[in-house]
């Protein structure tokens, strides 16, 4: 028998979405790829992958805030 107390359990962080968010900024990085360059598009997909890469999240209807992700 062990007096040891069972330890505490903490996820990783990358649980909570992380992966989701991976496979978007590669969704936008493919799309940035795809359209001709220095096109609007491409612009406004970038700006979704840095606002993606610096731990932003798009689960927002506020146009504020979209307007601030796009850089509007």
């Amino acid at each position: 028998m062990s007096n040891q107390r069972a330890g505490k359990f903490k996820p990783a962080a990358m649980r909570d979405g992380g992966l989701n968010d991976m496979k978007l900024r590669a969704f936008f990085r493919t799309a940035a790829n795809l359209v001709e360059d220095n096109s609007d598009a491409q612009f406004y997909f970038e700006q979704f992958i840095d606002h993606i890469s610096d731990g932003g999240s798009l689960n927002s209807d506020d146009p504020v805030v979209v307007r601030r992700i796009l850089g509007l």
